[in-house]
């Protein structure tokens, strides 16, 4: 093979990459046929476990009255700290922990007697239908010695510190210039607090695990999880065993947003019992129990300043973040990774306090750090234009940033200016009255808002492999999962156009670790890393057949240079000379071939190295060798209808304009962006959780008390995206849309309310009481 690999331009003509197709798994979705994790119900000897749950937040268990419940019809096994199956290695040691691929946590419940937070797991109830556990469970009798929890970083017990480090990767203080003293010096001084709730993921799908012992040291779980492959690793290191002995398979998931990207302790729990009573073992999370198992977006509170000309460049942004963490991790969201790089600023200082306190440790909620910083950053900006006399829109230009502030590398593509211009003109944003509290449509105050976008390219690499078959057909295999995003859709469609061949004749396998290993399916990088592995692979297919062409005498190609063969619709040809060549088909039949495989390795981001021949020739050569920044970017506007009244808030009317690089699906993409703004709309006027100050426990860990938005709270939504060439950023030019979706929801409804009343509104979520409140108060600039 050449030392730099042919790409084949496969489809000539328009193929189905880039069309609006609609999802190959929906019919087995809406006919029931596909199966969840917790639908492996026909596993022999399967039996039901559920979770016995601490409702004290801190203090030791000092004994079980298992009497009643063992007695109860059905009852296999009661397991407590006392009697679970001991773990080899447990994240409760410092040094096993290095051992695990994908845990949040540096505390595993049930190895001791210790409780640090209400709703962790102190007995796990095993019996032969869900009913039998379940009542089981509610007789079974924990006594708990309780102590004084601390509840937040607000309760006066909490200490606040700065860490070394976030998680280990980021620096709990960021410093690029002197910020402090250009903010002192600077001619505009803007200083503000913005708050946010605890809020939870809640799928539908809550956290499910069925765990089958098929052999002693063999192991097989169906797990709601993100992330085959790392659950995969965790499980294997705290089990004892090798890889090779856990599968983890995962086919279909209903939903994650960041709570399923991890292995939480059910997960582990589920093969423990059924190690425990020698059967297979399906252990659900109730609902409350999803809040209080699997993560959390951590309430958080942010200062930022923001130092600037009195014709509106920044010169300082100081951000500081306070937010809540467990006992035992320095977990934070990245806050000021998004105020740091989204505008041209000279200086930027960014710090983060922690308080521990008896909670679970939170953890990844869709565009983590970026989501709320954004809120923070983007209402500055129209403050700082309110301040000023300025257009939204065009303090935001002022400041654009064309290479990236943080390390001055060139973008590898931005089409932010063209993401504004297209979203104003379809919002009708020229027609906006610059006045705050000016525009009613009846009672009702009318505002109009928007905010910037951005979500960053984590670098990611996954493997794929691709059999294409003489009839015609093909199979391509990733051990990707697909969170209901459209993965299956999207790679069908890559693999279809890569092979030439209709979507009709590509089967695309997927969610288990016999297949080749990829990683997790989080932070936007499914999409990148999966196209791009199965467009290598696919590229591998070809080069082997045009090399079996080559080298047979009774074919048109044959003595070709593979550099010289084209690909078209599975058709193989010269470039000189169109005329010469064949079906692969024809190819394969006179070789004896009933199939040919090809696998390859996919880079996303960092590490994958663009071939010469698709990096555009116009690029200026210094730049062309430099590293890229490697950056989404979007848009949304915002109409809302306050009623003054009663204080609420609805969200009438919603644009959005993202650049993503090559849109693989814009019917799938369009509707990552549309889920995404609804969740941000959510968070921006319902969601959030309440921990009782005194006890440390929540009291709305349902869907009655925690509000989600629902039909009658959405408008009809336009979304549109800016297609973008993007040599740098993987071998499709594709960047990823989930999370960028979320990002300046929050802030461009915020913004919409401070149109609408000239009230500025800065702690989600922004509810009526909290709006009628700022409607008593005096009318002001910010």
């Amino acid at each position: 093979m050449d030392t730099e690999p042919q790409f084949f331009e496969t489809n000539a003509v328009p193929g189905v990459v880039g069309q609006p197709m609609s999802r190959v798994d929906g019919w087995a979705k809406v006919t029931g046929q596909a199966n969840y994790s917790a639908e492996y119900n026909r596993l022999p000897g399967l039996v039901h476990a559920v979770l016995k749950t601490s409702d004290v937040a801190k203090g030791r268990v000092t004994g079980f009255d298992t009497s009643l419940a063992q007695k109860q019809p059905g009852v296999l096994a009661i397991l407590t700290h006392q009697n679970l199956p001991q773990l080899t290695k447990t994240p409760n040691s410092p040094e096993d922990r290095k051992a695990f691929a994908s845990s949040p946590m540096s505390f595993f419940p049930m190895a001791s007697d210790q409780v640090h937070y209400a709703g962790q797991p102190v007995a796990v109830v095993v019996a032969d239908t869900l009913e039998h556990a379940q009542y089981a469970a509610a007789l079974l009798k924990v006594t708990i010695a309780s102590e004084a929890p601390v509840a937040s970083y607000l309760d006066p017990k909490a200490e606040l510190y700065v860490p070394k480090t976030i998680r280990g990767y980021q620096p709990g203080v960021t410093r690029r210039g002197d910020a402090q003293a250009a903010f002192a010096g600077a001619p505009v001084q803007l200083t503000a607090t913005y708050s946010h709730a605890t809020t939870h993921h809640n799928p539908m799908e809550p956290g499910a695990t069925i765990a089958h012992w098929e052999a002693p040291d063999r192991l097989i779980v169906y797990d709601t999880t993100q992330g085959v492959s790392e659950t995969q690793k965790t499980l294997a290191a705290m089990l004892g065993l090798s890889t090779e002995q856990v599968r983890v398979v995962n086919k279909y998931l209903g939903g994650g947003f960041g709570c399923k990207a991890w292995v939480w302790p059910h997960v582990v729990l589920a093969p423990l019992a059924a190690k425990a009573v020698g059967r297979p073992v399906k252990l659900v999370l109730t609902r409350p129990q999803q809040f209080t198992g699997m993560g959390l977006r951590e309430e958080q509170e942010q200062t930022l300043r923001v130092g600037a000309t009195k014709e509106g460049k920044l010169l300082a942004l100081v951000h500081e973040k306070t937010s809540t963490t467990s006992p035992w991790e320095d977990w934070a969201e990245t806050n000021g990774r998004i105020i740091n790089m989204i505008y041209a600023c000279s200086t930027f200082e960014g710090t983060y306090r922690l308080g521990r306190a008896n909670v679970m440790t939170p953890t990844s909620t869709r565009a983590p750090g970026d989501m709320p910083g954004s809120f923070a950053i983007e209402c500055a900006m129209v403050d700082l234009a309110y301040q000023l006399n300025l257009d939204p829109i065009q303090v935001r230009l002022l400041n654009y940033a064309e290479k990236d502030p943080t390390n001055g590398h060139p973008w590898s593509s931005k089409s932010l200016k063209e993401c504004y211009q297209r979203g104003a003109e379809l919002f009708g944003w020229s027609k906006r009255n610059p006045k705050n509290g000016q525009t009613r449509d009846g009672k009702y105050l009318v505002g109009w808002g928007m905010a910037t976008a951005s979500y960053p390219v984590h670098s990611s690499q996954g493997n794929a492999r691709v059999r294409l078959y003489s009839d015609g057909r093909a199979v391509v295999q990733a051990g990707a999962t697909d969170l209901g995003t459209g993965t299956y859709t999207i790679i069908t469609q890559v693999a279809a156009d890569a092979l030439g061949l209709s979507p009709e004749q590509v089967r695309f396998e997927l969610g288990d670790t016999v297949l080749p290993t990829t990683q997790w399916s989080g932070g936007s990088t499914a999409a990148g890393r999966v196209s791009s592995s199965v467009y290598l692979a696919a590229q591998e297919v070809w080069q082997k057949l045009i090399k079996v062409a080559a080298m047979d005498k009774r074919s048109p190609l044959y003595g070709a240079k593979p550099a010289d063969v084209a690909v078209e619709k599975g058709h193989l040809y010269l470039k000189a000379d169109p005329g010469k060549g064949e079906a692969f088909g024809e190819v394969m039949k006179r070789a004896n071939m009933s199939d040919v495989e090809g696998s390859a390795l996919g880079r996303y981001g960092a590490g994958y190295e663009a071939p010469q021949a698709t990096v555009n020739a116009n690029m200026n050569k210094k730049e062309e060798a430099a590293p890229h920044s490697m950056h989404a970017f979007g848009t949304h506007f915002c109409e809302v209808q306050v009623d003054p009244e009663l204080g609420t808030v609805r969200v009438t009317r919603w644009v959005s304009v993202m650049a993503a690089g090559r849109i693989l699906n814009p019917k799938t993409a369009r509707s990552q962006v549309i889920g995404g703004s609804i969740f941000g709309i959510g968070a921006a006027l319902m969601e959030q959780t309440v921990r009782d100050p005194h006890l440390a426990r929540y009291t709305n860990a349902d869907l009655a008390g925690y509000h989600v938005p629902v039909n009658a709270d959405i408008p009809d939504m336009r979304v549109e995206f800016i297609e973008e060439h993007d040599p740098y950023v993987n071998a499709m030019g594709v960047k990823g849309i989930g999370e960028i979706s979320i990002v300046g929801v929050t802030a461009a409804v915020a913004n919409a309310v401070f149109h609408a009343t000239g009230r500025r509104l800065r702690s989600l979520p922004i509810t009526p009481n909290k709006v009628l409140e700022a409607l008593r108060q005096p009318a002001s600039l910010v």
